[in-house]
Formats: structure tokens, sequence, C-alpha cells
């Protein structure tokens, strides 16, 4: 047997009451679910359409290669041979180390408030689904019932619906606002399916794993069926995937590459070390980071054939709509109709313009009588516009999505499929999360040994809920906005980048492959190696410098929807106030503040265990 360290007699008896799964798919499919979540959905497809379609591929595979399956190997590898939670293992390889692990429970837990934020926004949407019709299909009447809501006519219903019905936005963060019911009661549902799931660890989401991993590739393929039947699919595919081989020029791309990849797998969150950790010690966990890591990247990859399929469709039906209609009730702007004023500007026949010959009417038009075409209020309407205002985030869930879904036949149903994947792709996300929380806490020993775990879990979850209250505020969506793009960014690259070097420098290469050849039976090759030592690491310090020093050219700000912005319904550019400084700047301290706490904490065990050693009586006096 290779050489491993030795574990304490107390870490031996620990691990023969380790759970273990039920089967190899539980893992298989738990691991998938923590990874495929809602980022697949919503920021890849945006950023392989922003940054030149099938060119974006290249930095995308290039970061997957050397970035994201190496660290992903690493921590299937020491979590499956430690057969312990975060803490555990990088206390395990060393003491210095610890607070590596108590960084990523930290951060898991500050990730899952506000994840789980989202799916309740989410189940929201989902439960305004089940009626005909949507509820964000049309403005609602002002209070004379004379007209409509100037806000919502000022923008859009489905803007109005997410802004106004659902979050109830203030228009500036310093403005927190009162909490609102409907979101708190859709938090404290979520919490509860999440507390039922995971209330006996693996053994309980082992069961409910089949069906949150499952589903969403059920409707995602419903979703690419119908979206490849729709006019306008073509066009969308094309344009998501139609190589702009110049962009790659731009630094910004590959940070963007680099990160994706990174976020997808949710790496250094510490719930693939929880997960492997229940594994056989001789499972072949270096074939499980490959596959895995490749079907998270194609799940991305088919899910933006759906996602463009369907826009495609909105695109082409707005570009329809803004050459010859009128704009639909409760929609900003005035009618347009190019066609029609063409037709009647010059008395052609009736119909005797095409959507198909319109630019060419016009550009005839133009060239023969520019005066009389130039004083007609005509819109331009180019596909290519539309097909660019795509969004990323929830925008895209919650605005974009939802208003192309208004436009297929059986729009509710449509929109019970789509708010029905976001909530299980949620779900199984928040079972890593929270695993990679629970799981180094009953390693711990946290509780007593006489607390059910069914406690603990519920003790967490209670507290989570009651800390993530803060985002049903009037303002919650900004303060959400500065755990996503600050707290976690940073954090992740910083445990990870500690995480690869801890195990290459601190705990051995030698000693590390060798317990690779004991679990799999093969030592890693060269590529392994090398990725560890060298290229991983730099890369991972590359990305830190780069997002480090985009932060420090641009002020941290966020966008406000204020309906007395000048340019409503643009979301209006606000700087953060200088006392939500302190908070953004302090979350990236975690890792180092959870490795102060842990040495402090493992100095008072010590002094704790050396006063009850002298407080107890001596049994070998008379």
């Amino acid at each position: 047997m290779a050489h491993a360290p030795e574990p304490d007699p107390a870490a031996s008896d620990l691990g023969e009451e380790r759970p273990k799964w039920d089967n190899k798919a539980q893992y298989f499919l738990s691991c998938i679910g923590f990874a495929v979540g809602l980022g697949n959905i919503w920021r890849f497809p945006y950023l392989c359409q922003t940054y030149g379609g099938g060119a974006f591929l290249i930095p995308y595979l290039i970061a997957l290669v050397f970035e994201g399956i190496p660290i992903f190997h690493v921590e299937l590898a020491i979590g499956q041979r430690l057969r312990k939670g975060s803490v555990g293992v990088w206390t395990a390889i060393s003491p210095y180390l610890s607070g590596v692990g108590l960084g990523c429970v930290t951060l898991s837990l500050l990730i899952s408030l506000y994840y789980n934020a989202i799916v309740a926004w989410v189940l929201w949407y989902l439960l305004n689904s089940f009626q005909h019709p949507l509820p964000w299909s049309s403005c609602p009447p002002d209070l004379n019932r004379t007209g409509f809501v100037e806000e919502c006519q000022g923008s859009s219903a489905v803007s109005y619906f997410w802004y106004r019905q659902t979050l109830n936005i203030a228009a500036d963060i310093n403005d927190s606002g009162s909490i609102q019911w409907w979101l708190l009661l859709c938090l404290a549902a979520s919490w509860a399916v999440v507390y039922m799931c995971i209330i006996r660890g693996i053994e309980t989401t082992g069961k409910v794993i089949y069906f949150t991993a499952l589903f969403p590739y059920l409707v995602l393929t419903i979703f690419v069926i119908r979206g490849l039947t729709l006019p306008g699919a073509t066009q969308g595919l094309i344009y998501l995937f139609t190589p702009k081989m110049h962009i790659l020029q731009n630094p910004q791309v590959w940070l963007d590459a680099a990160t994706q990849i990174f976020f997808s797998l949710s790496l250094a969150f510490g719930g693939h070390i929880a997960f492997a950790s229940y594994n056989s010690p001789r499972n072949d966990c270096q074939k499980d980071a490959v596959v895995i890591a490749l079907v998270n990247s194609m799940t991305s990859l088919y899910a933006s054939i759906a996602v463009f399929s369907v826009l495609g469709f909105k695109a082409t039906n707005d570009h329809e709509h803004c050459l010859d209609r009128a704009a639909p009730q409760g929609e900003s702007g005035p009618p347009s109709r190019n066609i029609l004023s063409l037709i009647n500007e010059f008395d052609f026949p009736e119909q005797s313009i095409s959507r198909d010959d319109y630019l060419a009417v016009l550009m005839h038009l133009n060239a023969t009588w520019p005066k009389r075409v130039a004083q007609l209020p005509l819109k331009v309407c180019r596909l290519e516009d539309f097909l660019d205002k795509s969004a990323s985030g929830p925008g895209l869930a919650f605005i974009v999505f939802t208003e192309a879904v208004l436009h297929m036949p059986g729009a509710p149903a449509w929109a019970v499929l789509f708010f029905g994947m976001l909530f299980t792709l949620g779900l199984s996300t928040m079972f890593g999360g929270m695993e990679a929380v629970i799981t180094p806490m009953l390693d711990v020993g946290v509780l007593p040994r006489w607390v059910p775990k069914e406690a603990l879990t519920g003790l967490v979850c209670l507290a989570c809920f009651l800390f993530a209250t803060c985002f049903t505020l009037q303002s919650g969506n900004y303060w959400l906005e500065i755990f996503d793009n600050v707290a976690a960014s940073l954090n992740l690259l910083i445990l990870a980048f500690l995480e690869v070097v801890g195990v290459a420098y601190v705990y051995g290469m030698k000693r590390f492959c060798d317990d690779i050849a004991w679990m799999t039976g093969r030592r890693p090759s060269p590529y392994w190696r090398l990725t560890w030592r060298v290229v991983s690491p730099l890369l991972l310090l590359t990305i830190f410098v780069a997002y480090i020093t985009l932060l420090s050219q641009k002020p941290l700000s966020y966008r406000a929807w204020n309906p007395k912005y000048e340019l409503f319904p643009a979301r209006q550019e606000k700087l953060y106030p200088g006392w939500c400084s302190p908070p953004a700047c302090c979350c990236p301290c975690c890792p180092c503040c959870g490795s102060r706490g842990s040495r402090f904490a493992q100095l008072l065990t010590r002094r704790r265990m050396w006063r009850d050693r002298d407080a107890r009586p001596d049994t070998n006096t008379s």
C-alpha cells in the first residue's frame, strides 16, 4: 500500500461509522447536481454569445483542461482518501492549512444564503405560472382604471412584474425598505424543502437526487425539441455559434472563460470533498473527475441550444412586430408600423410590401425620395439588434426568457416547465452547498454526540433562513449582487489556489500520487503532475491578479431600477455608498480569518484538554 497519513484512533472509529452511498449512481448524480446549476443556464449562453460564439469555446476548453479538471480531481481525491469533510481534510494535511477548510465552510454558508434567495424568487415565479394569462403578460390598470400603471407603461409588463410586483425594489440601496412578505414565505418554503431533503445527509439526498438531477435534463430536451421547431430558432443558433476570432484578442474573454469553468464546477466550496468522503476508498476518482467535468460542460452547450433557439424565436417575433404591427397592450413606446407607413405615404396597394422585401423597398425609396422617407416615423428594425438584447443571470431568467415564453402557444405550461427546471437545479446545488457546511461540523463535533444529526441540520437551516431575510427587503437585490460579485468570486479563487498548492507542496506530490495509485490502481500521468505543480497555480494566480486589477480600475457600483431616472427604463448606474465598502472588503478576508480562527480554536481546545486532565483525580493514589 502507498504511504498515507496514519489517522488517530478516534478518526478511525468515525471512519468506520461513516455513511456510504447506496450505489455509484447516487454519488455521480449528486456531483453533477452540485456542479450543474443556474449558471449553466443563464451565464454560459450569455458569455458564449457575447464573446464571439464558437470562438469563446477555445479559451473555455483550455481553462477546462488546465484549470477545471485538475483542481476537481484534487478535491475528489483528497476527500475520498482522507474520508473527511473540508475542515478535517485540510487539518489532516497540515494544521496550518486548517483555515482553508474553515474558509470553505464559511464561504459555502455565505453563498448558500443568497443562492437559496434566488431559489425563492424562482419558486415565486413557479407558483405564479399556474394561471392563465400569465401575470406578467400585460400591465395592471391604474387606480382610476382609466389606463395602465405609468411605471409599467414606461418599461414593459415583464420588467414591471419582476422589479415592482416581485422585488418591489427600492431606487437606492440606502433605502432598505420593508420585508416583502411573499418573498419571505417563498424563502421559508425553500429552506423547508432543503431541510427535508438533507435532513439525514446522503441517506435522504441520495434518494431525492434522482429527480432533482435528472428532471432538468428532461425539461432541457423538451425545450430543445420545441425550440428548434420555432420560427427564428436557426437565426438564434447561427448568431450564438458564429465564430468571431478577433474577439480572442480581448483579455476579458480569457478571464471570463476561466472564471466560468471555475464556478460552473463548484470548485473550492467543499461540497465535492464532502461527497467524495462517502465513497469507497478504492473508487476511481480520476475517471469521475473527467466524466463529471465533461458532462457539466456538455450541459452548458446543451442549455445554450435550448436558450438561444427560444431567444431566436423571440427576436424574430419582435423584429416582425417592429416592421408591421403596433405595440401590444401595456408595452412602452409608440406603435411601430413601418410597412404600413410606407404603403400609406407612397400609395402602394395593401400587402404589396412583404417583410422580406421591406429593406430592399426602403433602400430604393430612400434613394429616390429621401426627404419624404426622412419625414416618416420609421423605426430601425434589424434582426441583429434584437438578437443582441440578451442578458445574463436573473435578467435572462426573469425578464428575457419569461417574455419569450409569452409568445409561445400554451405559455403557462412552458413557464411551469422552465421555472420547475430552475427550482430543481437550485435545489441540487443547495444539497452540495449545505453538505459542505454540515459534514465538517459533524466531523469536528460541534455539538455533543447525543444531539441527533437532524437537529444540527435544522439549526443550520434555521440560522441561514434568518440571516437571508435581508434579501427579502426592497434593497435585497442590491445586497445579493455584492455577495455574488465580490464575496464569492475572490474567496473562491483564493481557496482554490491554497488547495492546489497545499496538495502539491505541503502534502507532497509523491505522497499524493501514491495515494491515487492505491485508490485507482494507476499513477497519475505527467499531465496531472504538471498541472498540479505549475499550470493550475499559475493560472489561478493570474486570474486573481487580473480580477483585482479590474476591480481597482472601476469602483463598486450597482444598477438601480429608478422610475424617476431620466433615461428610464434603463437602469441607473450608482456607486455603492461608503458604509457598504467595509462588508464588501471584509468578505475576501474570510480564508485568512478562518486560518487565524482555527488556530485559536485549536489552542483553546488544547488548554481545555489540559485543564480537564489536571482536574481529573489521580486513580493511582490509594
